[in-house]
Parts: C-alpha cells; sequence; structure tokens
C-alpha cells in the first residue's frame, strides 16, 4: 500500500491547520478524527520538515507554515519518510544480485519506467490542490 495510514494522518492534520489558526494537538485529534499516539509523531515530522510550528506551554500549539501551493504530496511523503518506491529494486542505491550476474533485467527497467511516472504524479498534485478539489 502506498498511501499509509500516516500519510492519511498527516493530510488531516495540515487540513484542520489550513485557516492559520494555533490549534493543540488535543483539538486537532478531536477535529480530525485522529488517534493521539499517531498525531504526536506525526507533528514531529511535519515540524522537522518545516510544514508546521509546534510550540509548547500554556499558550502553546500548532501552526501550519508551509506553502500548500508549493508542498506536493511526493514532499509531504518524503517528510514523513514514507517509501513511494514500488518495489526494493527501484530505490537509490538498490543493489540487484540478478543484474549483477545476468546484466540488464527488463522487469527493472519496466518498473522504474512506472516508478518514474509515479513520482511525476506525486509532485503533480499539490498539497492545496489536494485539499481543495481543485
Amino acid at each position: 500500500m502506498l498511501m499509509t495510514r500516516e500519510t492519511d494522518y498527516a493530510l488531516r492534520i495540515i487540513r484542520s491547520l489550513v485557516h492559520g489558526k494555533l490549534m493543540t494537538a488535543g483539538d486537532i485529534c478531536q477535529q480530525e478524527l485522529i488517534p493521539q499516539q499517531f498525531a504526536y509523531k506525526i507533528l514531529k515530522k511535519l515540524s522537522k520538515a518545516g510544514l508546521v510550528t509546534v510550540s509548547r506551554g500554556v499558550d502553546g500549539g500548532c501552526r501550519l507554515t508551509a506553502d500548500l501551493a508549493q508542498t506536493t504530496l511526493y514532499d509531504l511523503m518524503s517528510a514523513l519518510e514514507i517509501q513511494s518506491n514500488i518495489t526494493a529494486c527501484t530505490q537509490p542505491g538498490y543493489i540487484c544480485e540478478w543484474q549483477s550476474e545476468h546484466g540488464t533485467c527488463n522487469i527493472h527497467c519496466t518498473l522504474a519506467k512506472i516508478q518514474q511516472r509515479l513520482d511525476e504524479e506525486l509532485r503533480s498534485y499539490s498539497l492545496q490542490t489536494l485539499l481543495s478539489g481543485t
């Protein structure tokens, strides 16, 4: 499965922050029906990637900082460290024993073309487009 639950939850978190308001993690979880244990982990990754800011304390909360028009679904998945590769042999740096022994692999060549198209497709959708449905 390419689209993980983590990606789904991250999209919901971003959707809850799209209006620019400061929201607590608890409020996001309640509004978007996300289990808190997942939300905190995802918010940490989104913050590390610069997509949201998280401030702690009494007046703390989360705020969207990313430009959703410039941030793609591919960028989001990369921020979450989710591999979008359809198979191990399409991952950068993968060393195929079969190719080492036999040469060019037609399966790999075809899968690499599919992977390229998939990456292009994921890069073609901004989060703004995805969240607005346009």
